[in-house]
């Protein structure tokens, strides 16, 4: 019976480069010469580091133009409050989401099953598979929950036929 998967996964790898470039272009960069302003990544997590709130929108700014050129949605960024650390420097903490949440794992079903489209809906860990008898009706179900959905950057994988 053809099938496929919905998930959310990041390509951590691209996320790791474009870390990376938005560390290199802060240390060349003239404004912030001199300043504490650095970004790292450890375990899906982007501790961004400045001298002020101001900066970190600026390292924000760099890290989503990196992201966003090398094809990672910014939708996987979940931004964290900002922190005072020691004397007068500020971190803010952004988490790289991976894998669909039960809640909206269930909307994703229930929009499935509301459509009156003849496939099912399974929550399978932090994805959802979709089942149905006909290829069209699953591309239909795909269309359907990238319409209905648009807040996550949901991809759909290991589609079976």
């Amino acid at each position: 019976m053809p099938s496929f998967d919905t998930v959310c996964e990041p390509n951590l790898p691209e996320v790791k480069n474009a870390v990376e470039n938005t560390a290199k272009e802060i240390g060349t960069r003239f404004d912030f010469k001199g300043t504490a302003a650095a970004v790292e990544l450890k375990d899906k997590e982007i501790t961004m580091i400045g001298d002020a709130e101001f900066q970190l929108v600026q390292v924000e700014d760099i890290l989503r133009s990196k992201l966003t050129k090398r094809s990672v949605d910014v939708r996987f960024l979940d931004k964290g409050d900002v922190q005072k650390v020691g004397g007068d420097k500020v971190k803010q903490v952004i988490k790289v989401k991976s894998g669909i949440e039960s809640e909206q794992a269930k909307k994703i079903t229930r929009i499935v099953k509301d459509s009156k489209l003849k496939v099912q809906a399974a929550i399978q860990g932090d994805a959802v598979r979709i089942t149905g008898a006909k290829r069209d009706d699953l591309q239909a179900a795909m269309a359907l929950i990238k319409k209905d959905v648009p807040d996550m950057p949901l991809t759909f994988n290991n589609f079976r036929d």
